[in-house]
């Protein structure tokens, strides 16, 4: 028997993934899935944690009324958010959204204290706006009251297998993403919690991906009807799950993983923590097998999917189909964005923000939903361009194509624009990668592949990978020439 259980929370659902290996290859099935709603509450901007919690039971709980009993469980989730945990070992208010504007202008406001290059040479992470670090420098400012009763920090993954284990550990993947684990070290950064004044004591043991973190406590086995189950700390940021998913055929390749964000670099043996990656902003997150992903997060569809949203509160319900084929239909390269200006980050009105930026930027602006689906689109395809030509020459590696994983490859016109864009084909697949890639952890741990290489080879021959050769190459070239020159990128 071979049955275990993946839980993989994205930014807006959560699914329960039950996995089997059968005549040498994986085979999956979605045993639950649910939406994951932050919720907003007063002026402050919260994940439904206890929501979560309970949306894991229902998995298991689905598990078990279709006669499956697994030998191990995961969890995988986003990353940067977290809870504290208090004396008594409960839970001290509910963890904020990465989007909550609570941390708005603690990154510039810590650069007056520390350099950005102490604290890039400290972590070797991308600076972001909403990373851990500045959460907790807000909340230290604010004086958050919840601080002053804080015995623990956990991070989303973490927090949930505590609440299912009782036992309390941090995971390495997750971890490095906070911006205070020091990768060179390989501990939390103690120069940088003491300048934040916060206790060393909250932050614990970090393990590895594959490592055992508990069973099912008592209660929950009582309330579930289940046994004691084995929960295991997986590659628990749902983009180190991924980049295990790539079902590559080379130790040298670029990956995309595409949802709500996108996530663009390759998998590297010692993190890159030099001047010129501190000036691209790349970051250098931990993987699997103390593996880091050399990357950069791109806003990725959080901009498609927010303009639908605006679309349907307005009363025209589009599916991601039909909005696809409408940007089709439109013509090519009128206008674009660059996805990661500071103006697209919060919910709200995402047409009437594209459409603003085309304005200030003396740029045609996109009259209908066709065109403007095709700006975002086309954008994006040229922002993956642009950071896979850094990545290679951050890595000094050349890549003869890109490795696409996640929902994002349901977007055909996507998959196919960014092989125009990047001039070089696209391996898309498979589509639940973080899922897959949370399983194969667990089997890795459990002895039922050797390696992750081994992993990947089964991966490779279990799922469909679709191949985009580039076309329409001059077209492109030029068009991607507009983009740099609109965006001021170039």
């Amino acid at each position: 028997m071979s049955d275990i259980i993946a839980f993989d929370l994205g930014a807006s659902s959560g699914r329960a993934i039950l996995g089997s290996l059968k005549d040498g290859r994986i085979v999956t099935e979605e045993l639950h899935r649910f939406p994951n709603d932050p919720v907003q509450a007063g002026d402050r901007l919260h994940w439904d944690i206890l929501r979560l919690y309970h949306e894991i039971k229902q998995g298991l709980l689905k598990a078990k009324h279709n006669g499956v009993t697994p030998l191990s469980i995961g969890i995988d989730s986003w990353a940067v958010d977290y809870g504290l945990i208090g004396r008594d070992g409960g839970l001290l208010g509910n963890p904020l959204h990465y989007r909550d504007r609570s941390s708005a202008g603690m990154m510039e406001r810590l650069r007056e204290e520390l350099t950005p290059e102490e604290i890039f040479k400290a972590t070797g992470i991308q600076f972001l706006p909403f990373n851990t670090i500045y959460q907790l420098h807000a909340a230290k400012l604010n004086q958050s009251p919840i601080l002053d009763s804080a015995e623990h920090f956990l991070m989303i993954p973490d927090l949930l297998r505590y609440f299912l284990t009782g036992e309390m550990y941090n995971e390495f993947s997750n971890a490095t993403t906070t911006q205070l684990y020091n990768p060179v070290k390989q501990q939390w950064d103690e120069d940088l919690l003491q300048h934040l004044g916060l206790p060393k004591s909250w932050f614990g043991e970090v393990l590895q991906p594959g490592s055992p973190a508990g069973y099912l406590q008592p209660f929950v086995q009582e309330e579930l009807g289940l046994g004691a189950i084995a929960v295991h700390a997986v590659a628990e940021h749902d983009t180190a799950s991924a980049v295990v998913a790539v079902p590559a055929l080379n130790r040298s390749f670029a990956y995309l993983s595409c949802g709500t964000w996108s996530l663009l670099g390759t998998e590297i043996s010692e993190p890159i923590i030099t001047e010129e990656a501190q000036q691209l902003n790349f970051t250098n997150e931990g993987g699997f097998g103390g593996t880091y992903r050399l990357l950069k997060n791109i806003m990725g569809l959080w901009i498609l999917q927010e303009c639908r949203r605006e679309w349907e509160r307005a009363g025209q319900n589009y599916s991601f189909p039909e909005l696809v084929k409408l940007a089709g239909e439109a013509p090519a390269f009128t206008a674009f964005i660059e996805p990661d200006d500071p103006v697209f980050m919060a919910p709200g009105d995402m047409p009437s923000r594209v459409r603003d930026y085309c304005r200030k930027t003396n740029q045609p602006v996109p009259d209908n939903v066709g065109a403007l689906v095709r700006c975002i689109l086309e954008s994006l395809a040229f922002k993956y361009r642009y950071v896979l030509e850094m990545t290679e020459r951050l890595s000094g590696q050349q890549f003869n194509g890109l490795h696409m994983v996640g929902g994002g490859i349901h977007n055909t016109l996507l998959c196919q624009w960014t092989a125009n864009a990047i001039g070089k084909p696209v391996w898309a697949g498979p589509a639940e990668g973080s899922a897959i890639g949370n399983l194969a952890v667990q089997w890795i741990a459990r002895g039922e592949f050797a390696d992750i290489w081994e992993a990947r080879r089964v991966i490779r021959d279990s799922f469909p990978i679709t191949i985009y050769d580039p076309e329409q190459g001059d077209a492109w070239y030029d068009g991607y020439g507009q983009f740099l020159e609109t965006t001021a990128l170039g």
